[in-house]
């Protein structure tokens, strides 16, 4: 399915033998064509090459097609996405940080026009342990023992950013935003 997909992506920066592509064009509901990058962080995350040795040549090879493009940054570490936003800042339209399910309070468009959050959040249940059962993953913890997860239940968002640029792909607001489901 990978293979195939235009609208699932894997990490840009995994072996060139995994199945699928990190780079896609997707057209919005206006017609502009945007580019999306997913990237995996490199620290705590298990072995990829690193986000930063891939990054340029991506990048590049989207604007010769469009000016819009989201970089999705997958990342343990803090550190590691705003270092990628910082470094990637007039190069593309936003750098959106996933994986820790907890919305930063971070939103920005930087100097240069690109839009910017350190996590965008999660979809799923609020009253949990980023959509585990309390419960469970509190024995985890505690004991150091395996326990199987269940999903919990109530108080379900959506979470995301929502992001406004020009043509030129600069972005103009960034906003973190939250649903009560």
């Amino acid at each position: 399915y990978l293979k195939e997909s235009e609208r699932v992506i894997r990490p840009a920066n995994m072996s060139k033998r995994a199945p699928g592509k990190g780079l896609t064009f997707v057209a919005a509901r206006d017609e502009t064509e945007v580019a999306v990058i997913n990237l995996l962080g490199s620290l705590f995350l298990g072995p990829t090459v690193g986000p930063f040795e891939v990054i340029d040549e991506l990048v590049d090879e989207a604007q010769k097609r469009t000016p819009v493009i989201v970089v999705d940054m997958h990342a343990e570490a803090t550190s590691e996405k705003v270092a990628l936003a910082k470094w990637l800042d007039g190069k593309v339209t936003a750098v959106l940080g996933t994986h820790t399910h907890i919305q930063t309070n971070d939103a920005r468009v930087q100097p240069g026009g690109t839009a910017a959050i350190t996590d965008a959040g999660m979809t799923g249940p609020h009253d949990s342990v980023i959509g585990v059962q309390a419960e469970l993953a509190i024995r985890a913890m505690r004991t150091g023992m395996p326990v199987r997860f269940e999903t919990a239940a109530g108080d379900v968002r959506i979470e995301g950013v929502l992001v406004e640029c020009r043509e030129d792909g600069r972005a103009t607001s960034c906003e973190a935003v939250r649903v009560p489901v």
